[in-house]
């Protein structure tokens, strides 16, 4: 039933999105000017995908896959309808729908919410123009962190990378961004923690931002530092995040990710991990494009998979696009590990390689404004 609702909803918003808005749409008059959003902007897509694991695994799960992790058979990645407001100076923004990228989100969370499983964000936003640029989120948004983004679309590879697996998906709280100069921005966050709507216990973790951009070369950094255990307050968890992003040419784009973190149980021993990923876009044509990526994964000891291993990854991305709103990807990636890790049909003995051939298919729905201040009065 909750399913039925959420896609009932997920038409309805992309309805409309190619649907004009009528002349005589009413402004809501019974809220102040602050809140009274004029300008509504409704997208949405659809994300679906098949993965083939030549190991077969009997529980038919490709291991070390953020979203993409049912094997051998079609599956919905995300369907997804987004509406928002520029903050003028409030404004919103929520992201809902349903598929494996919500799952992965609600399996990720250390205390689970029903009412927030199918909501990717959802946060208010605060941005008066005396502020000079400084905006405030309140809510529920999707991490600072990492190169690629949580929409398939926006990405340059299919799948995710290691790093993105590894690292936090979402946070709850309070984020500001603040403009420095024409290059820098820079920012801060106080959240419940990484992949959780209610905290886990009664600190808060800390993020602090910071975005540059200089002619074809970009830089971002991003930190978070806060107590993550269960229960306890009592043994932080440090991670970092940095990202650098090189644009020689219209053809031509690449990326460096460095990650590196550290979480202290209260009566264990303290866990390192860290990874390094690297992935260039070489534009063929106006719609086809190819991306490789490799990347290498410590878990030394054992924080996330449960024993000390290493990995490493290495993807090759064929994209083709009948326009912008019909993206076609087909992908080939093998995982490797130090140790016997991946499940396998042949026996109960894992094996240390992974190979799989998966297909992404997605349609994205352009951006569509619904202006009500031409019948507002302003």
């Amino acid at each position: 039933m909750r399913n039925r609702c959420v896609f009932t909803l997920l038409l309805s918003l992309c309805a409309a999105a190619q649907t004009p808005a009528p002349e005589t749409a009413p402004a809501p008059a019974s809220l102040p000017d602050a809140f009274a959003w004029k300008r509504l902007q409704i997208s949405g897509y659809v994300d679906s995908f098949y993965d083939v694991n030549y190991n077969h695994p009997p529980g038919r799960t490709s291991q070390l896959q953020a979203f993409n992790f049912t094997a051998d058979k079609w599956s919905l990645a995300s369907a997804t309808a987004s509406i928002q407001s520029a903050p003028a100076p409030v404004g919103f923004r929520v992201d809902v729908g349903m598929g494996r990228v919500y799952d992965a989100f609600w399996l990720s969370e250390t205390s689970h919410d029903g009412w927030s499983r199918h909501l990717l964000n959802a946060y208010v936003s605060l941005k008066p123009a005396a502020w000079h640029g400084v905006q405030l989120d309140f809510g529920k948004f999707v991490t600072s962190a990492g190169a690629e983004v949580t929409e398939s679309h926006l990405n340059w590879n299919y799948s995710r990378s290691l790093l993105f697996a590894f690292g936090p998906y979402y946070h709850t709280g309070l984020r500001a961004s603040v403009p420095v100069g024409e290059r820098w921005t820079v920012g801060g966050a106080l959240v419940t923690g990484w992949n959780t709507v209610r905290d886990n216990n009664t600190g808060k973790t800390m993020g602090f931002t910071s975005t540059g951009s200089f002619g074809w070369v970009s830089i971002s950094n991003t930190y978070y530092t806060g107590p993550e255990n269960t229960g306890a307050n009592r043994g932080w968890r440090n991670f970092y995040d940095s990202v650098v992003t090189v644009n020689p040419s219209s053809r031509v784009s690449m990326y460096f990710n460095f990650d590196a973190g550290n979480n202290r149980a209260p009566a264990a021993p303290s866990s390192t991990f860290w990874g390094v990923a690297g992935a260039g876009r070489i534009t063929l044509s106006r719609n086809v494009a190819l991306t490789p990526r490799l990347e290498y994964y410590s878990d030394r000891d054992g924080f996330w998979t449960g024993a000390p291993n290493s990995f490493r990854e290495f993807t090759l991305t064929a994209e083709s696009k009948l326009n912008d709103s019909l993206i076609s990807r087909l992908e080939f990636r093998r995982d490797w590990s130090s140790q016997p890790f991946f499940q396998q049909q042949a026996g109960p003995a894992l094996a240390r390689r992974q190979t799989m051939l998966v297909a992404g298919v997605m349609i994205v729905l352009s951006p569509r404004l619904l202006d009500f201040t031409r019948t507002s009065g302003r």
